[in-house]
């Protein structure tokens, strides 16, 4: 945290003016101070392929929120690339008196991803839990986020073959005290209930004519650029605008003092 400081001249009027006006702007000081929003994390939290900029664009401008979250990336291979260095050196620089660090990884942790893919009973649990570890140590509140769901069906059923690691999550969360957005279960419930064809318009382009089937959900995603086609895992604007408010109500159920650092207050 850091520590308010006034002037000797600022300290002198306020004294003059009395005690309860030097309470009031020490008081309006700390309000104004700044808080800073770190979202670490996959495509499905990134820019033009994610809700990440939606949800900073739901912030106060007295906010710093910084997306971070890159296409194609793990719990190991974001560390790996040394993209945690840049959260490091932004928590470090004392430049914001509280910092919240949204963690969320799962999709590129999968199976079939080398060298991109963690064990998800040993390696994936262990990788989330030092993310919350080091933001504590260095001053900021670590927030751990369930993967979103991705938007293929089976019939009338959502494939939420994402489950396991938000289990991980979840579980992870628990034991380091951290608090938990649980955008699994809850983007999970929301699909299911608009179905495949409305899903379907949450993506960042129309479907093709003849897409008759889902797209493999587990097709190894490219660490670099967005895609642009069709599919069922990224985001157009309209679900990244579902999902951000989704984060939002989630944020503020966890951590309710972050209700005044949105722009709607945090209304539903």
């Amino acid at each position: 945290m850091k520590l308010l400081t006034i002037a000797p001249a600022a300290l002198a009027a306020l004294a003059l003016a009395g005690p309860a006006a030097a309470a009031s702007a020490a008081a309006a000081s700390a309000a104004a101070a700044p808080v800073r929003v770190i979202l670490v994390g996959d495509s499905t939290m990134a820019s033009n392929s994610g809700y990440g900029d939606a949800l900073c664009a739901r912030f106060t401008p007295q906010v710093d929120c910084v997306n971070l979250a890159r296409g194609g990336r793990s719990s190991k291979s974001f560390r790996a690339e040394g993209r945690w260095d840049e959260v490091r050196r932004l928590l470090q620089n004392g430049s914001a008196t509280t910092t919240y660090v949204l963690v969320q990884f799962g999709h590129n942790d999968q199976p079939g991803k080398p060298p991109r893919s963690t064990d998800l009973v040993t390696e994936f649990p262990t990788n989330m839990a030092r993310y919350a570890q080091e933001t504590t140590a260095l001053g900021g509140v670590p927030v751990l986020v369930t993967p979103l769901t991705r938007r293929s069906f089976k019939g009338q059923w959502l494939r939420d073959d994402l489950a396991p690691w938000a289990a991980a999550i979840r579980k992870v969360a628990q034991q380091e005290h951290a608090a938990l957005l649980d955008l699994n279960a809850d983007s999970a419930g929301a699909v299911q209930a608009m179905g495949q064809q409305e899903a379907d318009t949450l993506a960042m382009a129309p479907p093709p004519p003849a897409v008759a089937a889902p797209a493999d959900p587990n097709k190894v995603e490219v660490a670099g650029a967005a895609k642009s086609a069709f599919d069922r895992t990224h985001l157009g604007k309209k679900g990244a605008d579902l999902f951000a408010r989704m984060v939002e109500r989630e944020l503020i159920q966890a951590i309710p003092q972050t209700r005044a650092y949105f722009i709607d207050g945090g209304k539903p």
